[in-house]
């Protein structure tokens, strides 16, 4: 993300009140348009629009919009996961979950992030169908299996390695 724009969106930030909720995000900035290396993206593709979610400050929500692609790709799992009954979706599970889609862009960094979206698709699939959170061990095994049928070695003492 470009220095000009980060300006810009800490200016935009700036006008709200934190900690604010995703909802609050999104409706308030949810058009400001970002631009990053692999392409450009709108604030609400990126954030979920959710009272579940919660941005301590505006540092959080630049942290959340430099990922774009993990961005989008947690976004539509915390959406998701709104619609389950009793469910806890626990900081850590979530930082699991996004360092599993973090893991997947720096396997290959110049492909168009097929692993990511199958992998936030197989999580979002899992929560409709079984109606609960798959495991973070889960995740990680599929998109190890991911990996290896697309052709991409993952040793056993790294993070996606089950």
């Amino acid at each position: 993300m470009e220095a000009e724009q980060l300006t810009g969106l800490e200016a935009d930030l700036e006008e709200l009140t934190f900690p604010a909720t995703g909802t609050a995000v999104v409706a308030s900035i949810g058009d400001r348009e970002i631009e990053s290396v692999e392409g450009s993206y709108s604030l609400e593709e990126l954030v979920p629009e959710t009272d579940e979610e919660t941005f301590d400050s505006p540092a959080a929500v630049r942290v959340q919009v430099q990922r774009p692609t993990v961005a989008a790709a947690m976004k539509q799992v915390v959406e998701a996961s709104t619609t389950l009954q009793n469910t806890d979706f626990s900081w850590t599970q979530r930082r699991a979950y996004e360092k599993t889609f973090t893991e997947l862009k720096a396997i290959d960094p110049d492909d168009d992030d097929d692993g990511i979206q199958a992998i936030s698709d197989w999580i979002v699939e899992r929560i409709r169908d079984e109606e609960t959170l798959p495991t973070s061990r889960a995740v990680r095994r599929e998109a190890a299996n991911v990996c290896r049928t697309n052709g991409y070695q993952v040793s056993n003492d790294e993070w996606l390695g089950i």
